[in-house]
């Protein structure tokens, strides 16, 4: 187990440029099992959760090259099915989440896959049943195998049909259309998620062959098709860090540039910023963050207290409250925060109370924070990082505190961000990983 040391009060400007989306690249890394073509994918992080993945990948018997750091090629063309059935394969698939969007590609292709439960970050209840429901209803076979807790999952030829999805998960509708795709007449997915991440998966699902219609909308129509072909394909930047990075500008910069971030992709998350006072310059495709030695948050136009939730896209997303909870702490007035779609993620607030913010904890769901407009400065402490959006942000809190700070468990950090220490510490942090 390794651990982050990080001197506080440490002011950062400079640039920095985010890194491709984590959840993007576990989707179409797992739409290349739908083709014994080569596809090339460009700007992969180089994540624990990705690199897992790629390795998964590769024990099943795909030919995966990398051509640099973030650019991979990969050629489906001979697995091993056997070693799906494996209790190596199953255990190295339970503590990954992102292994479970392999099962519509394994399906659609080879006409069988089995699931385990998935890992994950410790955030509450992530239900399947949407996966599930989805691949039943395209005609899917499913068979407990209760000794080794497991389902085998089986169809000769999936087929096309009207799908009303009981949530807009973003990994079911991902892993159902790569499931379509390959199935006997016309999809239609109602509905459906329609995050930037899940549009790019369509769209690079399009130039392999498929014919997916009403894509960025939350009606999907896809038109089966006998084969794929490879492709190229570019991720996008990773929303989530951009976002984390506009926290730590605000609470620790003197200046700080966010390059590349695809603004038309980033949705609701800037204003969500705004909302807490702080301010950001568009300049071109980039952010840049001024030193603010105040921030004011907004109140709703009759006067009462401003509230942040998160909402499925064009929302906002559940992966940066923590982050904007953490602005918060400092920033001058009230604000309540909303945490609708997981009933766990705010309980990392604890540390920091500990650290002298003044927060009400509500229920597992609700937060009232109360900022402390710079006055009292958060001090420094010793923590540990329970998943992967709250370690970042109690690395936010740690670079803004008094005094020095540890946080523990730090690989959780690694699961999203890539390098992060030393790219921050570019920026004039002091961040110093200890084993």
């Amino acid at each position: 187990m390794s651990a982050f040391l990080i001197e506080g009060g440490n002011p950062l400007s400079g640039t920095i440029t985010p890194q491709g989306a984590k959840n993007e690249a576990l989707q179409v890394i797992c739409a290349t099992l739908l083709t014994p073509g080569r596809v090339v994918i460009k700007n992969i992080p180089d994540i624990l959760d990705v690199n897992n993945l790629i390795q998964l990948l590769r024990d099943i018997g795909v030919d995966v090259e990398r051509l640099n750091r973030n650019d991979y090629a990969f050629k489906a063309e001979n697995l091993n099915l056997d070693y799906l059935e494996s209790d190596d394969f199953l255990n190295k698939c339970s503590a990954l989440r992102g292994s479970v969007m392999m099962i519509g590609p394994l399906l659609a292709r080879f006409g069988k896959a089995v699931i385990t439960k998935p890992g994950g970050d410790k955030i509450g209840r992530r239900r399947l049943d949407t996966h599930f429901q989805g691949f039943h209803m395209l005609g899917a076979k499913f068979k407990q195998i209760e000794d080794r807790s497991v389902y085998e999952i089986g169809a000769k030829k999936l087929k096309g049909t009207y799908m009303l999805l009981d949530e807009a998960s973003v990994t079911g509708t991902a892993n159902i259309v790569m499931a379509a795709v390959l199935a006997k007449g016309t999809t239609t997915i109602y509905n459906a998620a329609c995050e930037p991440y899940l549009q790019q998966l369509c769209k690079m699902l399009n130039r392999m062959g498929a014919r997916i219609s009403g894509i960025s909308s939350n009606l999907l129509t896809i038109e089966g098709v006998d084969s794929l072909d490879g492709t190229e394909h570019t991720i996008l930047p990773d929303m989530i860090e951009v976002g984390s990075f506009i926290g730590m500008a605000a609470m620790a910069g003197s200046g700080v540039r966010i390059k590349n971030v695809s603004l038309e992709n980033l949705g609701i998350i800037p204003e969500a910023f705004r909302r807490l006072g702080v301010k950001i310059n568009v300049e071109g495709d980039d952010l840049f963050i001024p030193k603010q030695n105040h921030y004011q948050i907004d109140s709703f136009i009759d006067g009462t207290i401003m509230t942040l939730a998160d909402a499925p896209w064009p929302g906002l997303t559940p992966d940066l409250l923590s982050v904007l909870i953490v602005v918060a702490t400092q920033a001058r007035g009230s604000v309540l925060f909303h945490q609708k779609m997981f009933e766990s993620r705010l309980f990392f607030v604890d540390k920091l109370i500990d650290m002298g913010a003044q927060i009400i904890l509500c229920d597992p769901h609700r937060a009232v924070v109360v900022g402390h407009d710079r006055k009292i400065r958060l001090r420094g402490g010793k923590m540990s990082s329970p998943d992967i959006r709250a370690g970042i942000a109690l690395l936010i809190a740690a670079m803004s505190a008094s005094g020095t700070s540890r946080i523990e468990n730090i690989e959780q950090i690694d699961r999203g961000y890539e390098n992060i220490e030393a790219r921050l510490n570019a920026l004039g942090a002091k961040i110093t990983r200890v084993k």
